[in-house]
C-alpha cells in the first residue's frame, strides 16, 4: 500500500498549478475541413448508440503503435486494472484479467459483438492481431456491456478500423529469438465514402526460449496468422450495413527444444512409442539437462477460429433507431499434452435486436433482446483408452457441453442536469447449461436470472468528476481448462461437480481530474462471487471441477496519471493493488499479480519519437496460492515460497521519412529479466515425485530486440 500514498501525493502536487509553469501553446491555425461520416458514426457521435454504461479506458491506435503491440495481450499489459496472466510455461497461453478477477471472467467483443466462445478465452487470445485495430475499449465491472451479462470482471471491446477514404498500411519487422512479423491493412472507399471495404492481415512468429539451458523451453514456439475483411455500406442516408469475416490460426509448441532434443513437432509427439524414460533430468533435478523422451514434456496446441458478423442499423427518425445483429464463431482446437490428446470444436451463434429511443433531451432509452447458443464437443483417444480398462475410478468424463442463454434488457441513460448523469440497466436471462457426456445425465444448470446495474457520473467542476457503479453478473463455469491443467491427467479420469451459476456483486468508485497538463484518476472496486469455480480432487486423487462454498472477494485499487511536461514530452504512471481474500487466492492455479506499477514516457525530439515503459511487479507469498514443489524427484530440495519482485523495460524509437515511411527499432524486456535464469525453473516435482510445469511467478521470456519499417498512405 505504500506506493499508493506516493501516488496520492503526486496527484495533489501535480493538480496544483506551479508558479511560473510554462503554458502549452494552444494557439494553432484553424483550417476549415469537410469531414465525411457515415450513418453509424453520426449516431455514435450524437450519443444514440450508447452501450457501455460505465467508465471506459481506451487504448488507441497511436499507443498500440508506440508500444509495438502485435497482439491484444501485448497492447493491454500496461492498462490500469489489467493483468496479463501466463499460466503455463510449456504452452505459454496468455489471458486477460480485469479488476483482479480470473481471466474467465473477462468477455472479449469485436465491434460490440461476441466473437469468442468459452473455449476461445483460453487459447489464441494472444493471437488477436492488432493490425487493422482502431482502439481497444476496456470497461470493468459486471454488466459493463448490455450484450455481455456474463462478464463478471468486465469487457474488452476490440474496435476495428474503418476509414472513409482509400488507405494502405504495411508493416514489416524482425529481431532476436526468431521474431518476424508482417502486417497489412488497407481500405477501399468510393468517392462519397458510403462503401468502405477494409482488409487486414498479420503474420508473426517467435522461437522457443530456454533461459536456463536445460533443454526444456520456458516459453513456446509461437506462430500466429490472421486475415479479415470488413465491409461497411451506407445503403441510404438512414441505413448502414456492416459485414465482417475473420480467420485466425495459432500453433504453439513447448517442451523439448527443437533442433536440440527433437528434430520436429511431429517427431516429439511420435516419441511416445518409446515409453517413459528412467529419468527426465540428470540427477532427477529440473535444473539439470533434460534426458527424458521428447513427448514427456511436449505440449502442442493448434487453434483455428473463424468469425462472422453482420449488423444492420436503421435510423427510423430523429428519435428512434433500430439495430439487428448476428455473430458466429467456430473455435477448433487440436492439442497434445505430455501423452494426453484433446480435440474440441466449439461453435457459438449470437443474435440481437436493439431499439433506441431518445424520449427527450435528457432520456435515451434502449430496449433489446438477444440469444447466445453455444455447442462444444471434445474427444480424446487417451481418454477413451482410460475408459476401456474397466476401472470405474478412472472413467474419463468429457467436458462437452451445450450452453443456451436467451435474454432481454432495458437501459435508461438519464441526463439529470449539467453535472449529473445516471445510467440504469436491467437484464433478464434464461440460462441452460448441460454437460452432455453420458456420465452426466440431466441439465446441470437451468436458471432465470435478473441482473441490474446502475452507473452515476457527477461533475464536481470542469476538472473533477466522480463515477460510481454497482451491478450484478453471472457466469456458467463449463470448461476443464479452468482446472489448471487438470485436463492433462487422463490416467485418473475426470469429475464434474458444477450445478450452480457463479453470481457476482461488484461496486466501484472513480475520481478523475482533467487539467491542461495533468490527467489523473483514482479507482476502487470490490467484487464478491458466489459459487466460484475451482479445482479439487476426490479421495482417490481424481481431478474434479467444483465450486467453492461461500463468497470469494477481491478489492482493487488503481491510480492513473498523465502529465504533459512539455508539448513534446508526456509521462504516464499507472499503479494497481489487488487484494484477494483467502478463498479467492485458493482458486488460482498460478499466483496472480498483487501489486504493479508502470511508468512510461513518450517524447518527440528532433524528428524522432521515443517511447519507453518500465513495469514493476511486487513480491508475493506463494503459500497463499497453494504452491508446494521441489527441484528434485526425491522431494529433498524445496522450491521457494517467496516470489521476489521483478521488473521489465520496453522501449521503441521511430522516425518518419517523408509523408509515408517510418523506420523503428526497439526491444522488449531490455534488461533480460527471467524467472528461470535469475530465480528458479518453473518446472517442478510434487511431494509424490510427479512432474509438472506451472511453478510460475516471474517472467518466462527474455530480451527481444527488433527493427522494422512501416509504409502508410
Amino acid at each position: 500500500m505504500h506506493f499508493f500514498l506516493i501516488c496520492a501525493a503526486v496527484v495533489l502536487v501535480l493538480a496544483t498549478p506551479a508558479a511560473g509553469a510554462d503554458a502549452i501553446d494552444d494557439d494553432a491555425e484553424v483550417i476549415e475541413e469537410m469531414v465525411v461520416i457515415g450513418v453509424r458514426e453520426r449516431l455514435t457521435q450524437a450519443g444514440m448508440l450508447k452501450d457501455v454504461v460505465e467508465k471506459t479506458e481506451e487504448i488507441d491506435a497511436d499507443l498500440i503503435e508506440a508500444t509495438r503491440s502485435l497482439s491484444l495481450t501485448e497492447a493491454m499489459q500496461d492498462a490500469p486494472g489489467v493483468i496479463i496472466a501466463n499460466e503455463c510455461s510449456m504452452c505459454g497461453y496468455k489471458r486477460i484479467q480485469l479488476n483482479g478477477l480470473k481471466a474467465e471472467h473477462t468477455t472479449i467483443l469485436t465491434d460490440g459483438l461476441p466473437t469468442h466462445t468459452m473455449l476461445g478465452g483460453f487459447y489464441a487470445v494472444d493471437a488477436i492481431a492488432m493490425t487493422g485495430v482502431d482502439r481497444i475499449e476496456v470497461a470493468r465491472g459486471a454488466g459493463a456491456s448490455l450484450t455481455a451479462p456474463e462478464a463478471i470482471g468486465g469487457v474488452v471491446n476490440v474496435i476495428t478500423t474503418e476509414r472513409m477514404k482509400n488507405s494502405l498500411d504495411l508493416d514489416v519487422s524482425g529481431g532476436e529469438e526468431g521474431f518476424r512479423q508482417l502486417g497489412l491493412a488497407g481500405t477501399l472507399a468510393n468517392d462519397a465514402g458510403g462503401v468502405r471495404l477494409t482488409i487486414n492481415g498479420q503474420y508473426d512468429e517467435r522461437d522457443q526460449f530456454d533461459a536456463d539451458n536445460n533443454g526444456v523451453s520456458e516459453h513456446p514456439f509461437l506462430e500466429n496468422a490472421s486475415l479479415g475483411a470488413r465491409l461497411s455500406m451506407d445503403l441510404t442516408d438512414r441505413d448502414n450495413l456492416v459485414l465482417r469475416v475473420h480467420r485466425a490460426e495459432q500453433e504453439l509448441f513447448g517442451g523439448p527444444m527443437l533442433d536440440e532434443l527433437t528434430p520436429s513437432i511431429s517427431a516429439a509427439i511420435a516419441s511416445e512409442q518409446l515409453g517413459e524414460a528412467p529419468q527426465l533430468f540428470v540427477g532427477d533435478d529440473v535444473r539439470n539437462d533434460y534426458i527424458g523422451n521428447p513427448w514427456e514434456t511436449t505440449e502442442w496446441v493448434e487453434t483455428t477460429r473463424d468469425e462472422f458478423s453482420v449488423s444492420w442499423l436503421r435510423e427510423l427518425n430523429d428519435r428512434w433507431n433500430v439495430r439487428l445483429s448476428q455473430s458466429y464463431s467456430n473455435h477448433e482446437q487440436d492439442s497434445y499434452y505430455e501423452g494426453f490428446d484433446y480435440a474440441a470444436d466449439d461453435e457459438m451463434q449470437f443474435y440481437e435486436a436493439r431499439l433506441s429511443f431518445r424520449a427527450n433531451d435528457r432520456h435515451l432509452l434502449t430496449f433489446g433482446a438477444d440469444g447466445r447458443f453455444e455447442e462444444m464437443r471434445s474427444e480424446s483417444e487417451a481418454g477413451l483408452a482410460a475408459n476401456s480398462d474397466g476401472d470405474p475410478t478412472t472413467t474419463f468424463v468429457s467436458d462437452s457441453f451445450d450452453y443456451d442463454v436467451v435474454g432481454a434488457y432495458l437501459q435508461d441513460s438519464w441526463i439529470v442536469n449539467d453535472r449529473l448523469e445516471i445510467n440504469a440497466a436491467l437484464r433478464f436471462d434464461r440460462i441452460e447449461a448441460d454437460f452432455v457426456d453420458p456420465a452426466k445425465p440431466g441439465t446441470e444448470i437451468d436458471e432465470s436470472i435478473v441482473s441490474p446495474r446502475v452507473d452515476v457520473r457527477y461533475a464536481h467542476s470542469g476538472a473533477w468528476t466522480s463515477r460510481f457503479s454497482a451491478g450484478r453478473g453471472y457466469r456458467a463455469p463449463l470448461s476443464f481448462f479452468e482446472t489448471d491443467h487438470g485436463i492433462l491427467d487422463a490416467t485418473l479420469g475426470f469429475e464434474i461437480d458444477i450445478d450452480e451459476l457463479e453470481r457476482s456483486l461488484s461496486t466501484s468508485y472513480t475520481l478523475s481530474y482533467e487539467g491542461e497538463r495533468l490527467t489523473a484518476s483514482f479507482a476502487a472496486s470490490h467484487t464478491e462471487i458466489d459459487n466460484l469455480a475451482a479445482l479439487d480432487e476426490t479421495a482417490a486423487g481424481v481431478p474434479i471441477l467444483t465450486q467453492l462454498d461461500g463468497d470469494a472477494g477481491v478489492t482493487t485499487l488503481d491510480v492513473s496519471l498523465g502529465y504533459a511536461v512539455t508539448p513534446s514530452l508526456t509521462v504516464n504512471l499507472t499503479a494497481a493493488n489487488y487484494l484477494h481474500d483467502d478463498d479467492f487466492q485458493s482458486s488460482f492455479g498460478v499466483a496472480t499479480i498483487e501489486e504493479q506499477i508502470n511508468v512510461s514516457a513518450d517524447w518527440e525530439v528532433a524528428g524522432w519519437e521515443v517511447f519507453a515503459a518500465l513495469t514493476w511487479v511486487g513480491s508475493r507469498d506463494l503459500a497463499d496460492y497453494g504452491y508446494e514443489g521441489f527441484n528434485d524427484a526425491g522431494a529433498t530440495q524445496a522450491k521457494t515460497l517467496n516470489a521476489p519482485d521483478f521488473y521489465w523495460l520496453d522501449a521503441r524509437i521511430a522516425r518518419d521519412f517523408g509523408d509515408n515511411w517510418t523506420i523503428y527499432f526497439g526491444g522488449n524486456n531490455l534488461l533480460d529479466v527471467t524467472q528461470a535464469e535469475d530465480e528458479d525453473s518453473p518446472l517442478f516435482f510434487d511431494a509424490d515425485g510427479g512432474y509438472d510445469v506451472a511453478y510460475i511467478y516471474g517472467l518466462l521470456r527474455g530480451r527481444e530486440l527488433y527493427a522494422g519499417v512501416r509504409y502508410s498512405f
